[in-house]
Order: structure tokens, then sequence, then C-alpha cells
């Protein structure tokens, strides 16, 4: 190792991921693109635009050059939101070194292409070289040294094992998989279903509503995620069950924030887009073409296209035929 990890993204995920690198005792540039965020993080070792109550590490140095921050490094954390990994990655590739290992952070299905965000990587640095972090995180909590466990995974185990072991640090715990696609449709499904778990708060329908809801929009998870080849096991963990549980239940979670706006009201075109609204109309279409049953998934895709109101989604739902739990 050359003791130097990449984070691209100086958002608050890519800002959270870059201190939790310095704290695990690496060297770390962050690539941006805005210079009054560089000079803050720089010199003020503050990223007022996302974290500003954060004090990052002294250490963390920002970079707007791509091959500044990719030198040498062996590790490149992708923390870009997910609609721009397509548009982001084929820039940094030509500076990365030749055996890196570029780690998607971000949760979403490509839009355009209906790729994850390893496949998009994988066409450009191959499969071996694609990785995925993914689970139960809030920037903010990372960002402040809370304790936190996320599920690192890598189409070899012995590279997702290396990777778990140099992410971590003793507030971070990362563990290792070689189930791409599970640990990854995890973590894009739960965003859709997190705005639903939104839209049920905010239109105050109940915590045994909620509860439900979150429940029957897991099943509905591991069918999708299990179609694409995602193992069962996986989708229990950290990935898939420990990301819904989190984002489920918290206006801190942009996606339930979304939902639980569109649940009190609010028109969406006055809302700030969550990845999981772009998210929504390719999962939908995921489980139309493999003759996937996902009723709440295909409620939240027709409610944000306009399709649908919220009231009638509901009554959709209620209304279906009564079948065994399992």
């Amino acid at each position: 190792m050359s003791g130097k990890i990449a984070v691209v993204g100086a958002g608050a995920w890519g800002t959270a991921l870059a201190a939790s690198v310095v704290r695990a005792g690496w060297s770390c540039l962050l690539l941006g693109r805005d210079s009054e965020t560089a000079a803050k993080i720089n010199e003020l070792h503050r990223n007022p635009r996302y974290l500003g109550e954060i004090e990052l590490p002294e250490t963390l140095r920002m970079t707007l050059e791509p091959a500044e921050a990719l030198a040498g490094a062996e590790i490149v954390l992708v923390a870009v939101p997910a609609q721009t990994v397509s548009s982001a990655l084929p820039g940094l590739a030509a500076f990365a070194a030749p055996g890196s290992v570029f780690v998607s952070c971000a949760k979403g299905i490509d839009r355009e292409t209906g790729r994850t965000m390893s496949g998009l990587m994988a066409t450009l640095v191959g499969n071996d070289r694609a990785a995925v972090l993914s689970g139960p995180s809030f920037a903010i909590d990372v960002a402040a040294g809370l304790p936190t466990a996320v599920t690192v995974a890598a189409s070899d185990i012995k590279t997702a094992k290396m990777l778990a072991e140099s992410l971590s640090n003793p507030v971070l715990r990362c563990y290792a998989s070689d189930d791409i696609p599970g640990v990854e449709l995890g973590g894009a499904l739960k965003n859709v279903l997190a705005i639903a778990a939104g839209i049920v708060h905010g239109r105050q329908l109940g915590a045994s509503a909620l509860a439900a809801l979150t429940t029957r929009g897991f099943a509905e998870l591991r069918r999708v995620a299990a179609a694409l080849g995602g193992r069962p096991e996986t989708l229990v963990g950290l990935s898939g069950l420990g990301d819904l549980i989190l984002t489920c239940g918290s206006e801190k979670s942009r996606n339930f924030a979304y939902g639980a706006a569109i649940g009190r009201g609010a028109p969406l075109d006055e809302l700030a887009l969550a990845e999981g609204v772009k998210t929504a109309a390719m999962a939908a279409r995921i489980a139309r073409e493999h003759g996937v049953e996902a009723p709440i998934i295909a409620a939240v895709d027709a409610v944000l296209d306009g399709g649908l109101s919220v009231e009638a989604a509901i009554d959709r739902l209620m209304s279906r035929p009564l079948k065994t739990e399992t």
C-alpha cells in the first residue's frame, strides 16, 4: 500500500468518508469542483456547505485537480451522486494507477442505462477493480466519528477483505462481502422505499402503517434484488435490512424527508430531488421486466410520475387481494 486513498466528490458523503479515511491513518485527497469549498477545507478544516458544524481532520486536503487527487492512490472512493457517475468516471480512469480499486459509494441505478454503479465502473476499469460500499450510514454521523458499520463488496472476497481492513477505524466497522448485486441493490432500492415511508409519516398515517410499509417494502426489496442475483443472506444484513431501517424512520434521510414533504402536500416541483426519485422508475421497470411483484415500488413510481395521487396509491395498496404472508 502507498498509504493514499482518493475520495471523489466533496458533498456531505464524500467529505465524511474522507474524514473517516484520515482517521484510519491514510493520506487522503478529496477531489471536488468548488474552489471556495476547497479553501474552507484546507484552511479552516470545515465544509460549510454541507457539514459546517463538523471540524475536519487537519491533514485532510481538497483539490480541484483529478491528476493530483488520484496520483498514487490505490483506493478511489467515488462519492458523487448516482446519476452523475456515468459522466464523472471516464475523466477519472485515465489518472488512476493500473491496480487501483474503484469503490462506488453512491446508492442508485443509472436512469439512462439501467446499470448499477459497479456495472458502470466495470466498463471502465474492469470487474476485478470495481467494488461497492453501502450500509446504514448518515454522512453527519460518520463525519462526527459516531460508531457506524457498513459493508464493502467486491467480486473477489480477498479484495473485499482488503478494502474492509483498509477503511475500518475505531468508529467505522466494515464487513466484507463478495455479493456485489445484493449489497448494491439493497442500497439503491431502499431509497425508493424510504420515500414511501416518508409519505406515510408526512400523511400522519400512524406507526402501525409505517411498520407495515417498511416490512412489506423489505419483502419487495428482497424479491427484486434476488431476481438480479442478490443473495438472501446479504439482503438481511447491513446493506439491505440495516439501511432500510435507518432510512425509513428519520428525516435525516433525504429520501424519507422528500416523501414526508409529499405526504404533507408539498408540490413535487418545489422539492429538492432525492436519489430515490430517479431510481424509482428504473426499479419499477426492473420489477416488471423480471415478473417480480412490487406494488409499493410501483406505487411510489406512479406518485412521483404524477399518474397517481397519494390517496389513490393508499387505496390501491390497501385494496389488493388478500394473500398469505409468505
